[in-house]
């Protein structure tokens, strides 16, 4: 088995031309957030090259670029390896996805209009369909589009810069959790939906507030067998 640990066909060879640097860098950030790079996963230069048919240099670059921003460790004459977030690490950036995402339900409760309002409940239509089709990759795809969705309809442009900064480690934390909240998640969903579609601002905070608590506690007792 590769060290890498993709089946062959799994990542798409990147088109050319463009800025592929970035690309590369996105492709793996990608597989990397999905967890089909799981943490602690040896990352050969090689082996990636070949899966995305480039060459070792945009690789090496975007590894460097990864290991600066606390996606990949860099180990003296080991090479790179996908990093193993800590408890404290999950605790701490979840704990703050509450608080903007708190917010940015309040907001939204202000502010969508019907519009808003029909393209969360379509959001969560699709999520509840991925849920019932056992799609785990579409059901965290969906989730992270909904949270996105009431983050837009909040119309706050610094709260949602600050939520796009946090956005990628949340889907990273959410995946492993996804079957285990399953379609509970998305009956929260509906119930923020309905606060937000009343209006009703307190409402929307506390409903919000406690589905990103209860993604928190699901995180920290995930099965790691």
């Amino acid at each position: 088995m590769l060290s890498t640990g993709l089946p062959q066909g799994a990542v798409p060879r990147l088109e050319r031309p463009g800025p592929l640097r970035e690309r590369v860098y996105e492709a793996l950030l990608e597989l990397i957030t999905t967890r089909a790079l799981r943490p602690g996963q040896h990352l050969v230069e090689s082996e990636l090259a070949g899966h995305l048919g480039v060459s070792r240099q945009p690789v090496r670059e975007a590894l460097q670029r990864l290991n600066t921003e606390g996606w990949v460790d860099l180990r003296p004459a080991q090479g790179a390896f996908v990093h193993e977030p800590t408890e404290e690490e999950a605790d701490q950036l979840l704990t703050v996805r509450t608080l903007l995402e708190a917010e940015a339900a309040r907001l939204a409760a202000a502010h969508a209009d019907s519009a808003g309002i029909a393209a969360l409940k379509e959001l969560c239509a699709e999520g509840e369909r991925a849920v019932a089709a056992e799609d785990v990759d579409r059901a965290v795809a969906l989730n992270a589009a909904f949270h996105s969705k009431v983050m837009e309809l909040a119309g706050n442009t610094v709260l949602a810069g600050l939520a796009a900064q946090v956005d990628r480690r949340v889907r990273w934390y959410y995946t492993p959790v996804a079957r285990q909240r399953g379609g509970q998640s998305w009956v929260e969903h509906r119930e923020l939906i309905d606060a937000i579609d009343a209006r009703d601002e307190q409402r929307a905070t506390r409903l919000m507030r406690e589905h990103t608590e209860h993604t928190r506690r699901s995180y920290h007792e995930r099965e790691t067998a």
